[in-house]
């Protein structure tokens, strides 16, 4: 699975993007969410209040309960506001 990283989920993880064999537990974007806080401090940190992260799977905005399959590309970033 391919992971981008925006912002300021970027500079806490400290890599733009990776490339991650997911475990058969990760099933839809909470899981993973839960996947990736246990890989270190700097993604406890980027997701601690997952209120403050949006998301997208293969580039289409959805919620946490989407499934998520081994060859999806899944992006975080925090809320973008315009004006």
């Amino acid at each position: 699975m391919k992971i981008l990283y925006f912002a300021w989920v970027k500079q806490k993880i400290g890599k733009a993007e990776e490339t991650v064999d997911m475990p058969a537990s990760v099933t839809n974007v909470a899981t993973l969410i839960d996947f990736l806080r246990k890989r270190g401090t700097g993604y406890e940190e980027a997701f601690k209040n997952p209120a403050l992260i949006r998301v997208a799977v293969n580039q289409q905005h959805t919620d946490f309960n989407a499934i998520v399959h081994p060859g999806d590309e899944v992006a975080f970033f925090p809320p973008v506001t315009g004006g």
